[in-house]
């Protein structure tokens, strides 16, 4: 096959090594404005950027490339998102190496050829895997934790030509129109890549942002609010049931937690509902229009239920120890935010269009549930220093 595929579907994968939080990424200036990384520089996917945006990029010369196989470390809960992209003739031929539904996603375009192929484990299971891309013959492999097998066959009846000129790589994102794909999918990844073998290149690669983030040690499930920002929903998106109930579960350590857990605001009005822990007072507090009610914040879940004419809440301090507090009567509207309204998860909603969110959320909610259903925050407008799928542990 054309060197193009001896390259790109041979992997072309990052150099990257796990560092623990707080430990800084070596860099300098090219002069265009960027700053440089090595090829061995952590890599958290996730970090603020637009989101397609790749998180680092270089290019190289064809010409140089003398490997056909690279190699490297994914770790991650989240179960989509874009890991690395290759190109040449400046995007017309091109490869992308995915996650879709935690299982790995190839898609490949060259010349006359457009494939798409997933298959192999789930890889979110927050667990570090080895994945190895090599081009063999007319087979581009991609192998997981050194035996299951993803193969692609490719042969083209066009004549196969002598590539010259440059190879364009990016992790975490990719340099074409996110159309040209077969599959579409989010590319947000909450998730980190490290100890690659890059075809042998020792190359600067170019950061999209001033600082890398670093990688966490170690993670579990969840959802981290580093007190930055805050994730919006509108509220429509979680129908009101027949039984005329909205049911809202919350897991997590709430004595870790501090700010604004949960708010929901009524369709044209102020901030309605507000959840809002203070680590301070040792408290979590509900407040309800004029309503209000605090609870000591030893418990591992908490369940709100807005019904017509009541709003109650279920708090777990373990698993047989459950106590139930109830408002009732005062307040006729108590669906009345589920309808057309917003919900912030980590932040205080204000007024209009022109919120920006106030005591933005500290701390990891394991998990999020809304009318019994799991909520991943990657789908809604948030701030991107929330991880949506990972916690530090």
């Amino acid at each position: 096959m054309a060197v193009f595929w001896k390259t790109m579907a041979g992997g072309v994968l990052v150099s990257l090594s796990l560092a623990l939080l707080g430990w800084g990424v070596d860099g300098q200036g090219n002069g265009r404005g960027k700053k440089e990384v090595s090829g061995g520089a952590a890599v958290y996917l996730g970090q603020d950027r637009e989101i397609w945006r790749p998180m680092i990029y270089t290019t190289v010369n064809l010409s140089e490339i003398r490997s056909i196989k690279s190699s490297f470390q994914l770790r991650t809960f989240d179960p989509e998102g874009v890991i690395f992209y290759g190109d040449t003739k400046n995007g017309l031929d091109w490869f992308v190496l995915s996650l879709m539904d935690g299982i790995p996603l190839m898609q490949i375009s060259r010349e006359d050829i457009l494939v798409s192929v997933a298959g192999g484990p789930k890889l979110n299971d927050g667990k570090w895997h080895r994945l190895e891309v090599s081009h063999q013959e007319k087979f581009v492999v991609l192998e997981v934790d050194g035996s299951n097998k993803l193969v692609v066959g490719m042969q083209s009846k066009q004549t196969q030509e002598i590539l010259a000129g440059e190879l364009r790589l990016a992790v975490g994102g990719i340099l074409i129109e996110k159309e040209k794909m077969i599959v579409q999918f989010k590319p947000q990844m909450d998730g980190c890549v490290r100890e690659g073998s890059w075809l042998n290149l020792n190359i600067p690669w170019e950061a999209e942002v001033e600082e890398l983030w670093p990688c966490y040690q170690n993670i579990r499930p969840g959802s981290y609010f580093a007190g930055t920002g805050f994730a919006i929903f509108n509220t429509s998106v979680f129908p009101i049931k027949a039984d005329h109930m909205v049911k809202t579960e919350l897991w997590g350590d709430f004595s870790k937690m501090d700010g604004t857990i949960l708010s929901i605001q009524a369709p044209g009005q102020e901030m309605i509902f507000a959840l809002v822990a203070n680590n301070n007072t040792k408290e979590v507090t509900l407040t309800f229009g004029e309503e209000r009610l605090s609870v000591k914040n030893i418990f591992k879940r908490l369940v709100i239920t807005f019904e017509t004419d009541k709003l109650q809440v279920f708090q777990d301090e373990e698993e047989s120890k459950t106590t139930t507090f109830s408002i009732t009567g005062s307040h006729p509207g108590y669906l009345t935010p589920w309808r057309e309204g917003r919900l912030a998860f980590g932040g205080l909603l204000g007024k209009g269009e022109e919120d920006v969110g106030s005591q933005f959320l500290t701390g990891c909610l394991e998990k999020i549930q809304v009318q019994e259903k799991d909520v991943d925050l990657d789908l809604s407008v948030k701030h991107m220093s929330i991880s949506s799928h990972s916690c530090p542990a």
